[in-house]
């Protein structure tokens, strides 16, 4: 079992930048796959981005350039450092976990095996 804590959403207002961090605990080994996902309200879920086991990163198109994805396993934290925040970026964003090593589209994200249980993120215009 994997257990994952996010924190570091607020309110921002265009433009301006949020980092989330998500602690990690548990059987962490088993999870070198790790990611973000958001869901906004009305919508479905949304894969972020995506940090595999070799630590190569994916991102979601609308996000490229603006956020990164990293983690100190050392700490078991994982980190998305969101820059440029657009109000189209409001949503509830998790933390996720799965037991792959690679991933394939960071549509997956959603999909993992763990989550946590969010943090919200409000950006004004």
């Amino acid at each position: 079992q994997v257990h994952l804590v996010e924190s570091g959403g607020g309110s921002v207002q265009s433009g301006g930048s949020l980092r989330l961090s998500c602690a990690a605990s548990g059987d962490t080994d088993e999870t070198p796959l790790m990611g973000w996902f958001r869901q906004a309200p009305g919508k479905e879920r949304e894969g972020v981005a995506a940090i595999d086991g070799d630590g190569s990163t994916t991102y979601a198109d609308s996000v490229k350039g603006r956020f990164t994805i990293s983690q100190d396993n050392a700490k078991n934290t994982l980190v998305l450092q969101m820059n440029s925040l657009k109000p189209e970026d409001t949503a509830m964003y998790y933390c996720a976990a799965d037991r792959a090593y690679y991933i394939h589209s960071v549509g997956a994200v959603p999909d993992f095996d763990y989550s946590g249980q969010g943090t919200q993120v409000t950006v004004s215009s």
